[in-house]
């Protein structure tokens, strides 16, 4: 009587798997196969079947070896070894100190194809250079290396010795691969279930009472199937923002209710905006491919010059010291009444190159502009928005990244009122307890630090700079120096501590299944 109970209990995915299982262990690939269903539905039939002990689910762990960050990466590009090594093929020769700036590589990524190269015997030193010494058939023939990634993910039990050699070689290396754990389910019939297994599964039962069904009185004859008001049922997962939007959203209603307006700006810009009307030198090492993102034969346009419909200059009054870009000029070569400069010649071909934009204070600088054309003073803005920067790829850095940007222009503004802003808003964005040092920025003076304590990691990291803009920015904009409030923290560290993200790479990867369990949002 008891299995003819649990056979009226049976919903049709249940009566469709029982026969394509046994009393040995079936993996759910196979039965996939078998059923030609997706894994969430069979997974839900298991479900039920383990509720009902006709079925037992054995899981186990496997270790897969997959692509890290930088391997997908290299897997789009080369590996920097192979970088290297074509370009000692193509040039004969490769000075040492020009291996990063030939080959635009980080001084990570040219350690390392130096090093490879020469344990693998493909090249030699000779008087500073690096000299091919390798056959040249065996140069055009992948590396071991370069064969494994290719054909990563593979389960680590079953990697072929060669494999295991490259896997070695690269374990040493970061974020070009990883170990993930994968679980591998298995399932069986218990004795119960192979008793139901042979009872006639085909019955028709009437599975819910529709409109239909009543209209019709179909029900009257029919047998419903019996229901479990005991059995799990799926979790259902409702839709929401992704996370980090929930919180760029708070963010921005911070600083709205503090009387700020939102600025906005392109995410590709030229040098002049993102470097050279922030009084950063045209030889600092930000500028390098190393550092920045450029974009390849591209120049952008600077600033006209304010120009009158007549033909004249805007106003009978206004002279060449009015346009912004001369003013700049001005202050990289030291020609501003206080300040020493560059003491460089400026280069506007340079200041056209476009880039990502390595921070949002490009924004604060063109915002800055208008504010002087409008003649809007005082006024107070703020922008959240993406930055890209050439990093070395870690638990707190990243080759992009969100930062919140704020500037305040006022006569009267003091560097008490700039601690004053970050204190508010990061106590609103749930840190009661916040660290602040002096620093040094090219365009702020004074200039200071945010750190913030990292339980997990136990250390203080870095959320971002600060400081009150120098006469060598405001002055090429305004015409005189206008004391400026300017902030710009690293978003995404500012919101790891809420979500409980102990390394930024686990932000963006989007699990769908982290997703869903991610928290919402919510600060008082």
């Amino acid at each position: 009587m008891e299995e003819k109970i649990i056979v009226e209990s049976l919903s049709p995915i249940e009566k469709e798997l029982i026969p394509c299982l046994s009393e040995k262990y079936i993996f759910l690939g196979e039965i996939l196969k078998t059923t030609n269903r997706d894994k969430t539905t069979i997974l839900r039939a298991i479900q039920f079947l383990e509720a009902k002990k006709l079925v037992e689910k054995k899981s186990t762990i496997k270790k897969i070896v997959d692509l890290g960050i930088l391997g997908v990466n290299y897997m789009k590009k080369e590996l920097p070894e192979r970088v290297l090594l074509n370009k000692i093929v193509e040039k004969k020769s490769v000075p040492i100190s020009e291996i990063k700036s030939s080959c635009r590589l980080n001084d990570n990524e040219a350690k390392i194809a130096l090093g490879t190269l020469k344990k693998k015997a493909f090249i030699e030193i000779k008087e500073g250079k690096l000299i091919l010494c390798a056959d040249p058939s065996k140069i055009s023939n992948k590396m071991p290396e370069e064969l494994f990634l290719e054909k990563l993910p593979l389960d680590l039990d079953s990697l072929e010795p060669e494999d295991k050699f490259a896997l070695d070689n690269l374990k040493s290396r970061k974020e070009i691969i990883e170990m993930k754990e994968e679980k591998v389910i298995s399932v069986r019939l218990t004795k119960l279930g192979v008793i139901i297994s042979s009872m006639n599964l085909s019955d028709n039962l009437i599975e819910q009472l529709t409109p239909k069904i009543i209209k019709q009185s179909s029900w009257k004859g029919g047998k419903f199937r019996r229901y479990d008001l005991t059995s799990p049922v799926p979790r259902i997962y409702g839709g929401k923002r992704h996370f980090v939007n929930q919180a760029k959203d708070y963010a921005k209603n911070i600083w709205l209710e503090m009387g700020f307006k939102e600025m906005t700006g392109n995410l590709t810009e030229t040098s002049f905006w993102v470097f050279d009307s922030l009084f950063t030198a045209q030889d600092h090492p930000v500028r390098e491919m190393q550092d920045t993102f450029f974009i390849k034969d591209v120049k952008g346009k600077l600033p006209e010059k304010p120009i009158h419909r007549s033909g004249y200059l805007k106003k009978s009054g206004t002279k060449k010291e009015d346009w912004i870009v001369y003013g700049i000029k001005k202050a990289h070569e030291g020609k501003i009444n206080g300040s020493s400069g560059w003491q460089y010649d400026w280069n506007e071909e340079t200041a056209k190159k476009v880039l990502l934009r390595t921070h949002t204070t490009s924004i604060s600088a063109q915002t800055l502009k208008k504010i002087k054309e409008n003649d809007e003073f005082p006024a107070k803005y703020f922008a959240l928005g993406r930055c890209f920067r050439n990093e070395t790829v870690d638990w707190s850095h990243g080759f992009e990244f969100n930062q919140t940007e704020g500037i305040v222009v006022d006569e009267n503004a003091n560097f008490r009122q700039l601690l004053g802003y970050l204190k508010e808003f990061f106590s609103k964005m749930g840190y009661d307890k916040i660290r602040i040092r002096p620093a040094y920025f090219a365009y702020t003076e004074p200039s200071l630090e945010i750190d913030a304590f990292h339980p997990i990691h136990k250390k203080w990291i870095e959320l971002g700079g600060a400081g009150m803009f120098r006469p060598e920015v405001t002055i090429p904009i305004f015409g005189r120096h206008v004391p400026v409030l300017a902030w710009g923290p690293g978003f995404d560290r500012i919101i790891m501590e809420y979500f409980k993200i102990n390394d930024l790479r686990e932000m963006y990867k989007n699990d769908i299944n982290k997703l869903r369990e991610m928290k919402f949002w919510r600060k008082v």
